[in-house]
């Protein structure tokens, strides 16, 4: 292939359509907008206007609750993390961490991502020593009985005692 070759894939690009250029275009005169009015001016944002009266938006009670200091984890699961070992993206016999993990794909930290947390889906062959911010009871009893360990950095939280 030379670079005089290339070209967008097919579909690509669409084909400009060409609006109020005579009534023969099909799209002349209006230019596709319909009749007059406020919707054939430019500049016209009407999501959510029902005319003067008031939205659904606003009749509609509000309802629960956000917690802004929520954390999120990023899912791993099971028989990803061994797919990963068993393809060579992740060493086999080695300590991991969020860090390899990351660097070889299989999860994705941000601003908003706390950790990772491994999760039950899947089974998993092979004995891994693992350490991730959280793990489900039933991942780390996985884990175990493969003959790996899971190490969890945050400590699950405690229930309340009755009052």
């Amino acid at each position: 292939m030379k670079l005089n070759e290339l070209r967008d894939n097919e579909g690509a690009r669409p084909k400009f359509k060409r609006i109020g250029r005579g009534i023969g275009s099909g799209k002349g005169k209006t230019g596709g907008r319909g009749v007059k009015g406020q919707k054939a001016r430019t500049g016209v944002s009407l999501n959510g206007f029902e005319g003067g009266q008031l939205p659904i938006y606003r009749r509609l009670p509000k309802r629960g609750f956000v917690n802004p200091f929520r954390k999120e984890y990023a899912p791993l699961n099971l028989h990803v993390l061994d797919a990963a070992i068993e393809s060579g993206r992740l060493p086999e016999g080695q300590a991991i961490d969020e860090a390899a993990l990351e660097a070889a794909g299989l999860v994705r930290t941000g601003a908003k991502i706390a950790g990772v947390r491994l999760l039950a889906r899947g089974e998993i062959k092979r004995a891994v020593n693992i350490t991730v911010s959280g793990a489900s009871a039933a991942a780390i009893a996985a884990v175990q009985a493969a003959g790996g360990t899971v190490t969890v950095l945050v400590p699950a939280k405690e229930e309340a005692p009755a009052a």
